[in-house]
């Protein structure tokens, strides 16, 4: 009994900590290969690779929605635009939406984050794993701590995007396969949710709101462009694709140098904000007097709790459901009659926290006429997005940005 009750605290203790490798028996639906490092793209990727018009080895990157579940690899074609080239499930993320702040929340992190070869880990006692680089520069000027936040197989989370071992079988392969082509970083994009005009009004309340915000800028600019933005820190923010005077640097804390937006681009961009702002106007109506309840962890585990009982044998497996489906619109007036009064004597509207125990809470940080003064607002004209690349292709395949101040500015490139 005590050998039991020592392994359990330990077991705890690395949950704990993150996804660091200290489950021996971590596997599940694992391939039969002879070397899961080299094994080759299946050959349905490999038809959906040459169909696109993309080289095997070509820049990739990897976009992940918490809400939906899902994980994206996408990959540059010959023009250097990146296309979409397999949607995979993501069998299990911990904690609720929102970014990682603290080692041991569970929350899994959102943000933008350089992926080298470094980060590969072909020994991983998860089958494989690629490191995400938690925490980036914005999250250490931002004081977030954390450690071992991996893309992982094994099913079995505690702040890493757990996988099965076929789909990291074929996500190692395209980066291993990326690497060789000469891609210094490849871009993972975490993202709460898809962050169109509908799931921003529908997500509002949410006390992440303002971070997420944030985040949208750089999701706009792949929409626009194609290709992973060039990311920078300052101020303790985010800035995509800013072009700074020669002999000035980008200083995570510090004060941002003088910024320029390259002028196509800007062009590009307010012709899709124009777009955005008319949707937006219109998911505000759709739900107005509403607030999404955002499902804890054991709510989207219960979606999935007969998958979990037929494999109760394997310590590891730990999938989780959908955010989407656990999840629901209140109405907002219903959630503030039983929130205590703020300081300010209106109805707060109770924030949404990430909880360890599970308990069900709402998500929400404005009082409902904050959402009524905005729904008011009104709409601009709809003007539309740029289909072609708003700026002439490079000559060369383009990579992903990594973190180095070094590098060649990313819009140097085209």
């Amino acid at each position: 009994m005590r050998l039991t009750s020592t392994a359990l605290v330990l077991l705890f203790a690395a949950a704990l900590a993150g996804c660091n490798d200290t489950l021996e028996s971590a596997a599940y639906d694992t391939p039969r290969v002879s070397n899961k490092v080299a094994q080759p793209l299946p050959a349905r990727l490999i038809a959906e690779i040459q169909k696109k018009g993309m080289d095997r080895n070509s820049p990739i990157m990897i976009r992940i929605f918490k809400e939906e579940g899902k994980l994206e690899v996408w990959k540059a074609k010959t023009n250097n635009r990146f296309d979409k080239v397999v949607e995979y499930d993501i069998c299990a993320w911990s904690g609720r939406l929102g970014p990682k702040v603290k080692e041991g929340d569970r929350q899994a992190p959102e943000g933008f984050y350089p992926l080298t070869p470094y980060h590969l880990n072909p020994n991983s006692k998860y089958f494989l794993a690629i490191n995400t680089g938690y925490p980036n520069q914005f999250d250490r000027a931002n004081g977030r701590s954390g450690s071992h936040l991996m893309i992982h197989g094994a099913c079995s989370s505690s702040g890493c995007y757990s996988m099965t071992d076929a789909q990291m079988l074929e996500i190692y392969a395209f980066a291993r396969d990326a690497f060789k082509g000469g891609q210094q970083a490849v871009q993972l994009q975490a993202f709460p949710f898809r962050m169109t005009a509908e799931n921003m009004a529908r997500h509002r309340h949410s006390q992440h709101y303002d971070f997420w915000k944030t985040l949208k800028v750089g999701y706009d600019h792949f929409e626009v462009t194609k290709r992973p933005p060039e990311v920078n820190v300052c101020e303790k923010k985010y800035v995509f694709n800013q072009t700074a005077p020669a002999g000035s640097s980008f200083n995570p804390q510090g004060a941002c140098p003088q910024m320029s937006t390259p002028p196509a681009l800007s062009v590009a961009l307010n012709g899709f904000n124009e777009a955005y702002d008319v949707a937006y106007s219109k998911a505000l109506k759709k739900y107005d007097g509403k607030i999404w309840y955002d499902p804890t962890e054991a709510e989207r585990k219960a979606l999935v709790a007969d998958l979990r009982k037929s494999r109760s044998h394997d310590l590891a497996f730990a999938p989780t459901g959908s955010a989407l489906k656990a999840g629901k619109l209140l109405d907002i007036d219903d959630v503030g009659q039983a929130a205590p009064p703020a300081a300010n004597g209106t109805a707060a509207v109770n924030q949404m926290a990430t909880n360890p125990n599970g308990d069900p809470q709402v998500q929400a940080t404005q009082a409902p006429a904050a959402a009524t003064a905005a729904a008011a607002a009104p709409a601009t004209t709809v003007i539309p997005v740029p289909q072609p690349n708003p700026l002439a292709p490079a000559p060369q395949t383009a990579q992903a940005a990594p973190e180095a101040a070094a590098k060649k500015p990313f819009w140097k490139l085209w």
